[in-house]
């Protein structure tokens, strides 16, 4: 029997989406406003679910509170309060899209969770505009 644990988080973060291949017009075009060149920032929230079988001995499928301090330390203290063009080493190479960044926590996080537990992650750019990885 599987069942799913969603834990959710937050971080404020500045980015600027920028191709630095195409001309400064390409990037106002294709980017707009989220291209400013003084950075512009969300209050990105998280959603982390983990699926997986119940343990007979807990109860539970992971422990809330471990989860928890996961997206903590690997998540939170990484892009809280950041600019992520300048200072993540993530972005430096990679355009900060909500997609991008979304699909980088799933890497993240994947890499320290047991390989018997699923993981799907939703992130909130806006409360209008989210993502999830997988699809």
């Amino acid at each position: 029997m599987k069942v799913a644990v969603i834990r959710r988080a937050h971080f404020n973060a500045a980015h600027r989406l920028h191709n630095p291949g195409w001309p400064d017009e390409k990037n106002r075009e294709v980017f707009g406003l989220c291209n400013n060149p003084n950075w512009h920032g969300h209050n990105y929230e998280l959603e982390v679910k983990v699926t997986g079988e119940i343990d007979p001995e807990t109860g539970m499928v992971v422990d809330l509170g471990w989860l928890a301090g996961l997206i903590e330390r690997e998540v939170e203290r990484r892009f809280d309060h950041k600019n992520l063009n300048l200072d993540t080493p993530e972005f430096r190479q990679l355009n900060p899209t909500a997609e991008n960044i979304c699909v980088v926590i799933w890497n993240i996080l994947r890499k320290q969770l047991p390989d018997q537990y699923d993981l799907h992650v939703r992130l909130y750019e806006t409360p209008r505009n989210f993502v999830e990885y997988p699809a």
